[in-house]
């Protein structure tokens, strides 16, 4: 039984090299027939490359800074850390009992956050407090 194995070792080991070399052959001969169409897709690849680079670079415009939050507006209406986070909530669109969840308080203590948020952005409802807000620059 061992010398079966070696001797169907022995032959894989054949037709491997044998294949590895008709495919070496093939290819000597495909690159020899097409070299030029080798070096023509080579560089259009290579201008491809760089066009997009360059695009990118070009078009791109200038980075915009990053979002601060408006810190004068923030603390010229008074409001709290703690209510510019309620705010980031109500912004992403989330209930007032998740917003609780979110921040580890009661659904209470998110309600007084809110109706002094409305008081400070002069709003009535949690869309105006949104969009008085984006106005501002507090959320983005």
């Amino acid at each position: 039984m061992g010398r079966d194995w070696k001797r169907l070792l022995i032959y894989g080991l054949a037709l491997g090299a044998g294949t590895l070399a008709l495919q070496w052959l093939d290819y000597n001969r495909l690159a020899r027939t097409h070299s030029g169409d080798f070096y023509i897709v080579a560089t259009a690849l290579g201008f491809l490359a760089l066009g997009v680079w360059v695009g990118t670079r070009l078009l791109a415009g200038p980075r915009s800074a990053p979002f601060d939050g408006n810190p004068k507006a923030q603390a010229a209406l008074g409001i709290s850390p703690r209510e510019l986070a309620v705010l980031r909530e109500l912004a992403a669109g989330h209930s007032n009992k998740e917003i609780a969840d979110r921040l580890h308080v009661s659904p209470n203590t998110v309600k007084t956050h809110i109706a002094r948020l409305f008081e400070k952005l002069q709003a009535r409802r949690r869309t105006d407090a949104i969009a008085r807000a984006r106005e501002l620059g507090l959320v983005p």
